[in-house]
This record gives C-alpha cells, structure tokens and sequence, in this order.
C-alpha cells in the first residue's frame, strides 16, 4: 500500500472514531424533538404502519414535503431495532460518522497523516455537525451525499477523471432522493464558480468525454429519478405542485413555515455551527484565499476550491427567503479542510503566531457564541424556549476554556506543539459530551406532550379521539400515542365538532386556558399537568 493510502486510511479510520464517539453515545436518550423529529420519525413510522414505502405520509396523509431517503432508512432501523429514538436517529449518525472518515481521507491526500487527523477532528468536534448527527432529520444524509459529490467533482474538474465523475452523479442522485434538487444545483454552483477561477491559471473546462458524461447522467437518472416519476404516476400534480412547487422552488423564493431571517443570518449561525474553531476560520480562510490566488504551491487549486465552496454556499443560502441554521451546514467540510490544513503548515513551518493568537481568542468566541444565541433566538422569537440552555451552554463554554488554554500553553512547548489542536478536540468532545449527559435529561422535563401521551397510552379505548388545542407539539402527540396518528386542532374553533363526535376525547391545551375552557355539556376532567400543558379528558353523557 502507497503511504498516501496508508495515511489516508488511517485518517479515515480515525475520523470514523472520533465522529462516532461524539455521536453514537446516548444517542436514544431523550425523546424526539419537537418540531422536526415527531414529525419526520412519525412519517417513518407510518411506512410500517401504512406499509406503503412509496408514498411517504403523515397522520395517515401523503406526505409530499421531502423526497424518502432518510425515511426508508430510519423506517428499516425502525424495523430492524423498535421504533424508538435511537433508531430514526440512527442513519444520521452513521452519515455523520461516514462524513468524518471522509474528511480523515481527503485531508490526509492532500496534506498528509496529520492534516487528514486535524480534519477529522475539526469536523467532527464542531457544533453543529455533532448537533446534526445526533437527530432524526434528513440533514446528515443530505450533507454527506453533497460532501461526496462536491469532492469527487472537484477531482474530474482539476484531473479530467471520468470515474470521479460518474459516481460523483451516483451520489448527487442519493442526495436528490435524500432532499431534492439542491444536491445537484449546490455543488454545481460550487464547482462552476471554482472552474470559472481557475480559468485565470489557464486551466481549461476539464477534458471528460461524451461516454463519460453519457454514464454519469445515466447513472443520476436511475438513482434519483423512479421514484419521483413512480408517486407522479400514481399521484399526479398533487405531488409535482407541492414538491416542486411549494416546497422546492417555493422554499427558495418565498417562506415556508414562518422560516425566515435576514441577509446576514448565517453569520451568527456561523459562530454556532464552527464553534469552537471558527476562532482558527478567519486566517485560515484568508490565507487559504491568498496563496490559493498567487497559484505559487502544488495545492493551490484545492484552497481556491475550498474558498469558493464556503462562499457560494453562504451566498445560496444566505438569497433564500426561507432559512434555518441546519442548511449551512453543508459548508462545515470546507471549513474543516480549511483550518486543519492552516494548522498542518503552521506547525510544519513553526510559524506560530497566529495560531497563538486565535487560540487565546478562542474566549471570545465564547463570548460570541452567547450573543450568537441571543440575536438569533431573538430574530427567530424563541428567546423564552432557549432560557434553559444558558446553564448547559455556559458549561460548554467553560470546558471549551479550559482546552483552549491547553492549546495555547502547548503551543509554547516544541516538542508537544502537534497536541495543541488534539487538545481542543478533546476539549469539544469532553463538552458535547457533558451537554448530553447532563442538558438532555433536563431538557425531557420541558417536553410535557411525550409524557402527557404516555398517560393517553394507559387509559385509551377503542374510539377515543386525541388532539391539542392552542399549543405546540402536535407532532410529538401524533407519534407518542401509538398505534395510529389522530386528528389534531389548531386551535379551539373546531373543538366542539371534535369533542361531540367521539365517545371520549382527549385534549391536550395551555393550562391557562382550563378555566375558560367549554364542557358542552359533556363531563371534562384533568387528568395532568405538566409544565404549562395540561390534558383534559371529555366522557360522559352527549353534548347538550
């Protein structure tokens, strides 16, 4: 074995580690997260209960908002291992590990065994990739299949590879069947801004013949598209205006779901997702843009890659009308190369400097990161659900501190220099740990509807209705009372029709509701309250 392949494999193995150590760990504790995870592990749910793995549903209703990748995946753990959290959340966290060995592997071709260490760590260790590979979304899966599209890509466009290129549109077609469109549009934006750069160093289009791109198209089309001609067949334009229309092209140029922000949004989210190694970010990506445009070194053209695939990532995303914190994501990688890459040469050329500098600034990063939080829950009006994560935060923070104070003292020392960004990486690993062990037990204690569902669970019959009324968790309510999804309410302007036309309701509302709330002649008792949601229970004789 070549020793690139060696140092890449071993990378590779490594990376793999280290992501599953931040992910894989109680990764079932806890459960689901309302709004995303009820609602996608309830779609999962339902194709065994419906036993329909073509067209996806929610509450018994096709479903048309995301292609079924994650689906059919957390559906077969689901299957393989009992629906529960550990396994709709289970195909993200092997993506994310995926993503880490793949990191390991790149970075290690191109700068060596250390490098591709640094990038498996820096990728692995960031916030909001250990954030993403602990739940049960699509987000994981989607940002692995573009990770792999975007560098095999990136190797038929800089070494004329027909294979890198074929299989770079397999991978776009998983990404397509994980969440549509924008794993193909994205990395060919990156990938055209990026040729369209190189072209001032005299590099032509790359060199791919008719057969090469023949196969690949081919192969896009047999991943990607049976299964979206497969439900317009059987659904027809209710699905294409919906998928296409409302929730692709329409997530893009308008707002879905009250899903906005600002121009600058991503720049807080920045700070959170690279946290704590954003700190590293800005001379990393300055230099990487400075000897990348003097063209002077053999790597010259993966930095300018890595450059545009960060910008053109936050500008895409940063011109949608709908926007969420997850979808930046994608950029991570990038980010990751970037700074493993700066510490590699710093080290190698012991010009450590700015590396001293960006480690006693990693505090103010903290810093950052709680006014980070607060515009962005401030923008998103969420302040009051983000007041219990201050305590956990602050911890998080002061682990971070602590490793970040190692990594500026061993800078000081030649002989264990290597260590300072492994140091780090414990740092982060030690606080996403301790925030799961420790956060995500309280945080159940907020989520009154899972328990309040386990108490309809025990004293449910054969044609009793469930809802809420006025407040969230509709989600969480329609996957915790199993075996079937029920009708839910909005609000209380159907609750009459809803309550006089069951044998028994259940009702789950704001407890400062209860006492304006109307009997219609039928006995209403409280069954339990918890945290501000209380459940309510109509018997007795007909509404009057």
């Amino acid at each position: 074995m070549p020793p690139s392949d060696r140092a890449a494999r071993t990378a590779a193995a490594i990376g793999a580690a280290v992501a599953a150590a931040v992910t894989l760990p109680a990764l079932g504790a806890g459960t689901l997260w309302d709004n995303s995870e009820t609602a996608y592990g309830e779609v999962a749910r339902e194709i065994l209960f419906t036993h329909d793995w073509l067209v996806m549903h929610q509450h018994l209703q096709p479903w048309f908002i995301q292609p079924p990748l994650y689906f059919w995946l957390a559906a077969i753990a689901a299957k393989l291992l009992g629906v529960s959290a550990f396994a709709l959340r289970l195909p993200s966290a092997l993506s994310t590990v995926a993503m880490g060995a793949l990191a390991g592997w790149v970075g290690a071709r191109r700068g060596g065994l250390r490098a591709g260490i640094f990038s498996a760590l820096v990728l692995s260790t960031a916030l909001e990739q250990a954030i993403i590979g602990r739940l049960a979304i699509m987000d994981a899966l989607l940002d692995l299949c573009m990770l792999a599209t975007t560098v095999l890509w990136y190797r038929a466009a800089e070494e004329d590879d027909s294979k890198a290129l074929i299989w770079g549109w397999f991978w776009a077609g998983l990404g397509t069947l994980a969440k549509g469109p924008v794993a193909v549009l994205l990395p060919g934006l990156i990938v055209l801004a990026y040729m369209a750069w190189n072209a001032r160093y005299g590099k032509g289009w790359p060199r791919l013949g008719r057969r090469a791109w023949g196969l690949a198209l081919g192969l896009f089309a047999l991943t990607a598209l049976p299964w979206f001609a497969a439900v317009y067949a059987r659904e027809g334009a209710s699905f294409s205006q919906a998928f296409l229309g409302q929730y692709t092209v329409g997530r893009y140029l308008g707002v879905v779901e009250n899903q906005t922000g600002p121009l600058w949004y991503y720049l807080p989210v920045a700070i959170l997702a690279f946290f704590p190694w954003v700190a590293f970010l800005p001379w990393a990506l300055w230099t990487a843009a400075r000897d990348g445009a003097r063209n002077a070194e053999a790597g010259a053209p993966f930095l300018r890659y890595l450059v545009v695939w960060i910008v053109v990532t936050f500008v895409f995303y940063s011109l949608a009308k709908t926007k969420l914190p997850n979808y930046i994501a994608s950029a991570l990688p990038a980010m990751a190369w970037l700074v493993a890459l700066w510490w590699d040469r710093a080290l190698a050329a012991a010009r450590l400097r700015a590396a001293r500098i960006s480690a006693a600034a990693v505090p103010l990063t903290i810093l950052l990161l709680a006014v980070a939080i607060a515009l962005f829950a401030r923008t998103m009006h969420f302040t009051q659900q983000t007041t219990w994560l201050m305590p956990y935060l602050l911890e998080l923070g002061a682990i971070v501190f602590v490793g970040s104070l190692t990594t500026f003292v061993l800078l000081w020392i030649p002989r264990a220099r290597p260590l300072a960004p492994i140091a780090l990486a414990l740092a982060s690993v030690g606080a996403i740990t301790a925030t799961v062990w420790i956060g995500v037990p309280h945080a159940e204690a907020l989520k009154p509807v899972p328990a309040l569902a386990g108490h309809i669970n025990a004293l449910r019959r054969p044609g009793d209705r469930i809802a809420v009324q006025g407040v969230s968790g509709g989600n969480a309510l329609a996957f915790y009372t199993l075996p079937k999804a029920e009708a839910l309410l909005a609000d209380g302007s159907e609750t009459r029709t809803f309550v006089c036309g069951a044998p028994r309701a259940f009702v789950i509302l704001s407890t400062r509701r209860l006492d304006t709330q109307p009997s219609f002649g039928r006995t209403l008792r409280v069954l339990e309250s918890i945290d501000g949601d209380t459940l309510v229970l109509y018997d007795g004789p007909p509404c009057s």
